[in-house]
């Protein structure tokens, strides 16, 4: 299994938040308690993961989760529709 995830999550008010982690679950649980948050997703829950990717490393997670960010909404909403569902 690969140390890194590159992961999106969709957010109450219909928007889409991108992050990395090394366990999407315990950062699922994060962004949703009042804890660990991310400032974005604070105001924004609740949160469910709707994307996974694995990364080989961190640097290689950082960098997919840039390219992501860059993407528009559109591309990123057909990137959830073909891509990885999550194994949670």
């Amino acid at each position: 299994m690969p140390d890194w995830t590159v992961y999106i999550l969709a957010c109450a008010d219909g928007s889409l938040y991108t992050g990395i982690t090394t366990d999407p679950r315990r950062r699922l649980a994060e962004h949703n308690s009042p804890r660990g948050a991310a400032r974005y997703t604070r105001a924004r829950r609740p949160v469910t993961l709707v994307y996974t990717e694995p990364a080989p490393n961190r640097s290689a997670a950082l960098k997919r989760e840039a390219a992501i960010k860059r993407l528009p909404r559109s591309r990123k909403l057909a990137l959830i529709a073909a891509g990885s569902s999550p194994d949670l």
